[in-house]
């Protein structure tokens, strides 16, 4: 067996190929794809495919007889797909693309003088066969208003049409990132406002690959929420032979003919080592995991039009659970029980995994379900934002979507005989069946209720089951059902497919952990924890004030209630998202809800933090629950009405009316800086949705369903979050822990399901002497040594080990920060020990500035660095000492790079500094000279060599590369010929003539010359009109084809006048090369 290789092509990207070959794709190469582009890498179709799949695969039926459409229809067609509305946003017009592709387009066509429209389609759906799969590699697309190209490792087609992109990366690939990162960094870079939107714009699948793991996404997808996929199997035959079909794709070799055509070009040094491959059988990866559960013709063309949508203008692809519980679902659904009525049931996916999305994938397929006539689908939820979402994604099933306004219009809705959808919320949906008199008896409605209240469960349950006695129930729940709702669900049907837990969620990365903190121990009274309560956050109050509150209250609910109680914990809660939360970065706006007793104290809440002037906040909550559970001995019914008719009132005042109020407030938490602190007590506990809600401040009692559903509004991803907070003021443990033995699963799902829910904080905190450990491990060496910190940097040379430094202190200070917000740590870890953390944080993170800048590294953490930041501000920085771990400086600017230089102790330091900052400038003016550039930069990297190799000392070193930095920035180029002094573009056209025809005798430099004077002004010919340059030269074919065909000339003759052989391959490379100059430079 040949040894393994690493490189990209060998573990990767051939793979892929051979697998989706033998998945159907047909091969084509490189070259062959630029022919079907008729040679234009800014043509992303493979028109005449697609003209002739769309000539094979439609027809229409007139009188009895079958047509053809025509070639003119054909052809509109087509320029219907390359037409796409682009000015209006990439989204808009990749979701114009996806309606055509999904819905078709009507064209008309006469036949013996009768004119009619007749619908075309580019995908034939119902017969997948009919459709024909191409795959290509290093998919070259010229860049938006660049002349220079990406490169997209592979491409697949339907049809012609570029439906899924895939990057692939070696698993080998070192550095601060995972490969698969690195390749999901790749597709946003395409994706990016000068990438290669004008190939994205036709994507449905995004895949990112490295062999050993392997993600997906759709067009527009932020890196935090693309999704692994986990196969799923309905038996324990369907599993096997799903893997020894994949074994056998795997193993299966290529024809001879597919062999031929892939080692063609790209590939033909490494057949060979392939061939031997065959002869092994070889073990399955997870990269052929993903392509064969994804990117099977059948597969992927379901996923595209039944399991992909728009949400509020953002494109969403199915996750694996929502896809095999709809799958599911479907099938149980078409079957009947012996009274005539189909089976439902309960599905249970985890808070925050997408279950509401699934309700509306589901209802579309029903809806668009041909052996299901005259579906009258109700989809019911708690949320008035999805309510009002809810109808856009519904526009590719051609129905009509009605949203109930009120209780008897849902009724009224409910009673009309059309097949239109209906949406609503629960409580519309509960006074509409209360006024049905008459019931409705079809076995084909479908009611789906996202039961965040669980009133299905209830009594409720009742009158839904003699409203509509042979309707099909379909319930989604974030938690399991208790004890009690068991009987009832299984009247419904049970469990529908496997459970997705919080564990579940939280390893695929749909949600992020929970992290417990009680603070609630340290207001027992009688202890000594309590003295600690009070020293710690109540600062304003005096210590006979002190003893007064613990004298005046005996009871734990009055203690919860009491005024002085409420206000210590606002300065806690204050002091807590301050020091560790609070964000002015644009990358990391953490959020928080606060979650109170009663409306009294959760305007008492308000009012406090307001006074105490650190944080924002707003309170949102329905008053008809605002007596619910008052048990206040000092509550004074006139005197809080006042004050909560005095907040309504000021609010109804400001927004109009308290609606008009609460949808202001949630979008301000949600997008704006404040509020920061969102004040409940039953409202948003279910359904609330805000991705950058980050602590949950728990000052009162929830049990059960609530709890679990609470907890859940923190667990969402959002860029820089780590964790989910809940800080308990109250004792909620003890209830999690009876809700655990509460609920109970059916078929065989119990309190294990939930595990996972929450973790305490001491438990993740434990980390943080490995974070620690495995951060000085990188400067093992030089441990036990009094060293300068200079030695440290050097140490820190090798760019690798710099990026692996990097990653380990960002770990180990966000762990820090975790450690330093919890009491428990602070009070009962010894104070050296913190010490240590916090000098050795301090120690790593100045070193971090000082390597950045001495190397000029421009690694990001953008998303963390905020969390970082905080940390230092509240525990690191000393005697007015401020250190900032972001320091952006213009490299082209030479006060700032002369200031920068002085910040750096020791020669051989500002030499690196100096020669990396070089390095970096003329990366960013590389494109103007590229030749020049590429050996001025290895002039320096050589340098660079020679003094960590002894060559030179740190002299000569700082010596050279103060004169590159020179030379670099005041331009000076001695080998500039002096025709060409003045004139740097046609300088670089010079230094590429000279790069392409190295080997013309030095005696025939002139040639040079004039070669770079020639192109020069014959570009400027044609791209300027009466001295004024034209707008967009580059994107007209016209102006850019008069420019090839008269170079080509030129440079003929050029040749031809020197005695030059003639090589058409030199001439077409130098004129594509020069023709990016000068777009890089002119445009």
């Amino acid at each position: 067996m040949p040894a393994p290789s690493f490189l990209e092509d060998h573990i990767s990207q051939i793979p892929a190929l051979q697998l989706l070959i033998n998945m159907g794709y047909h091969y084509v190469t490189p070259a062959q794809a630029m022919e079907w582009r008729k040679g234009k890498n800014s043509v992303v179709l493979f028109e005449d495919v697609l003209f002739s799949q769309l000539q094979k695969i439609n027809s229409f039926t007139r009188k009895g007889k079958k047509y053809e459409f025509s070639d003119a229809n054909i052809s509109s067609a087509v320029l219907a797909l390359k037409e796409l509305p682009i000015h209006e946003g990439v989204m808009n017009a990749n979701a114009a693309f996806y309606y055509l592709i999904t819905l078709g387009k009507a064209f008309e066509q006469s036949i013996d003088g009768d004119k009619k429209s007749h619908s075309l389609q580019y995908i034939d759906w119902q017969n997948p066969e009919n459709n024909v799969f191409h795959v290509t590699e290093e998919y070259s697309v010229v860049r938006d208003g660049r002349a220079d190209t990406y490169r997209p490792d592979l491409v697949l087609f339907v049809n012609g049409i570029p439906t899924c992109i895939v990057e692939c990366k070696s698993p080998a690939l070192s550095g601060t990132k995972k490969p698969v990162e690195l390749a999901i960094e790749q597709h946003a870079r395409n994706f990016s406002a000068d990438g290669i939107r004008s190939l994205y714009v036709y994507s449905s699948l995004l895949l990112s690959t490295a062999t050993n793991e392997g993600s997906y996404a759709t067009t527009g997808t932020p890196k935090e929420f693309w999704a692994k996929w986990k196969e799923q199997f309905p038996s324990k035959a369907a599993e096997k032979t799903y893997w020894s079909s994949l074994t056998e794709l795997k193993n299966k070799p290529l024809s001879k003919a597919d062999k031929d055509k892939l080692f063609s070009d790209r590939f033909k040094y490494v057949r060979n080592y392939f061939d031997s491959l065959e002869q092994e059988n070889r073990p399955l990866t997870k990269q052929d995991e993903l392509l064969f559960s994804l990117c099977a013709p059948l597969r992927m063309l379901d996923l595209i039009r039944n399991f992909t949508l728009y949400d509020d203008g953002i494109k969403k692809v199915a996750r694996y659970q929502q896809y095999f519980a709809v799958n599911e679902t479907i099938k149980r659904v078409s079957r009947f029980d012996n009274t005539g009525k189909r089976k439902g049931g309960v599905i249970w996916h985890t808070q925050g995994s997408g279950k509401s999305l699934t309700m509306v994938m589901l209802a579309q397929l029903l809806a668009s379900d041909k052996n299901i006539r005259n579906p009258k689908i109700l989809l019911v939820t708690d949320r008035i934002d999805l309510d009002d979402q809810i109808s856009d994604t519904f526009k590719k099933c051609q129905k009509e979507v009605r949203q109930a306004k009120t209780g008897t219009h849902l009724a009224e809705l409910i009673n009309d005989n059309d097949d239109a959808i209906i949406t609503t919320i629960i409580n519309k949906f509960e006074a509409a069946v209360k006024q049905c008199k008459e019931p409705f008896t079809s076995p084909d409605i479908f009611i789906l209720i996202d039961e965040g209240h669980r009133t299905q469960y209830g009594s409720f349950s009742v009158s839904m089951q003699r409203v509509f006695p042979n309707a099909c129930f379909l319930a989604f729940t974030g938690t399991p059902l208790m004890k009690k709702e068991k009987s009832t669900a299984q009247k419904f049907g049970g469990y529908i497919g496997k459970a997705y837990t919080v564990t579940d969620a939280v390893e695929d990365g749909a949600v992020v952990p929970l992290l417990y903190e009680g603070r609630h121990n340290i207001m027992e009274l009688n202890e000594k924890p309590l003295n600690n309560f009070f020293d710690m956050i109540s600062e304003p109050l005096p210590d006979y004030g002190k003893a007064a509150l613990k004298r005046k209250f005996n009871t734990v609910n009055e203690l919860n209630k009491a005024d002085q109680i409420v206000y210590a914990r606002a300065w806690d809660i204050s002091k807590h998202y301050t020091d560790f939360f609070q964000s002015n970065s644009e990358y990391y706006k953490p959020k928080a809800q606060l979650v109170a007793p009663t409306i009294k104290t959760a305007l008492l809440y308000h009012e406090y933090l307001k006074t105490i002037g650190k944080v924002s906040s707003a309170v949102v909550v329905t008053r008809t629950d605002q007596r619910e559970g008052i048990e206040d001995s000092f509550y004074n019914e006139n005197e809080e009405k006042q004050r909560e008719d005095a907040y309504f009132s000021a609010m109804e005042d400001k927004y109009g009316d308290l609606k008009t109020f609460e949808k202001s407030i949630i979008n301000q938490f949600k997008n704006r800086d404040v509020p920061e602190i969102l004040i409940v007590v039953a409202k948003l506990l279910t359904g609330f949705d805000a991705p950058n809600n980050t602590v949950l401040y728990l000052c009162r009692s929830l049990k059960e369903h609530t709890l679990l559903q609470a907890v859940a509004r923190v667990n969402r991803v959002y860029p820089g979050k780590d964790y989910g907070y809940i800080v308990d003021y109250y004792g909620n443990l003890e209830n999690l822990d009876n809700a655990l033995d509460t609920y109970s699963g059916l078929e065989g799902f119990d309190k294990e399901d939930l595990e996972g829910t929450l973790t305490n904080i001491n438990e993740e905190i434990k980390k943080l002497p490995q974070a620690h450990a495995e951060l000085w491990d990188i400067f093992k060496s030089l441990q036990g040594k009094n060293l300068e910190p200079t030695a440290y940097e050097e140490l820190l040379s090798a760019e690798d080990l710099r990026n692996k430094f990097y990653e380990k202190l960002s770990v180990f200070a966000r762990m820090l920060k975790l450690a330093l917000s919890s009491v428990d740590f602070v009070n009962n870890t010894e104070e050296d020990k913190i010490n240590t953390y916090k000098d050795d944080a301090k120690f790593f993170l100045k070193l971090r500035v000082d390597v950045k800048r001495r190397y000029n590294d421009d690694i990001s953490y953008k998303e963390y660095e905020p969390q970082v930041q905080k940390l230092i501000n509240k525990h690191l920085s000393t005697d007015g000492e401020i250190l900032k771990i972001t320091d952006l400086v213009d490299i082209f600017n030479k006060e700032e790079r002369e200031a920068e230089v002085e910040k750096i102790v020791g020669k051989a330091a500002q030499a690196d500094h100096i020669a990396s900052r070089t390095i970096k400038a003329i990366n960013v003016k590389m494109q103007d000279d590229p030749i020049f550039y590429t050996k001025f930069a290895d002039l320096i990297r050589q340098t660079i060599e020679d003094y960590h190799q002894k060559r030179i000392d740190e002299a000569e070193y700082l010596k050279r590369a103060k004169q590159f930095d020179k030379d670099f920035f005041e331009g000076n180029r001695d080998d500039a010929p002096e025709e060409l002094a003045d004139n740097e573009v046609a300088l670089a056209f010079y230094n590429y003539s000279k790069s392409v025809y190295k080997d013309v005798e030095l005696l025939k430099t002139k040639f040079h010359i004039e070669m770079g004077l020639v192109i020069d002004k014959t570009v400027k010919d044609h791209i300027y009109l009466n001295d004024k340059k034209i707008v967009d030269f580059h994107k007209n074919v016209d102006i850019t084809g008069k420019i090839n065909i008269e170079l080509s000339d030129a440079i003929y003759d050029l040749l031809q006048k020197f005695d030059i052989d003639t090589n058409w391959d030199d001439i077409d490379h130098l004129i594509e090369e020069c023709l990016k100059i000068a777009i890089h430079k002119y445009k």
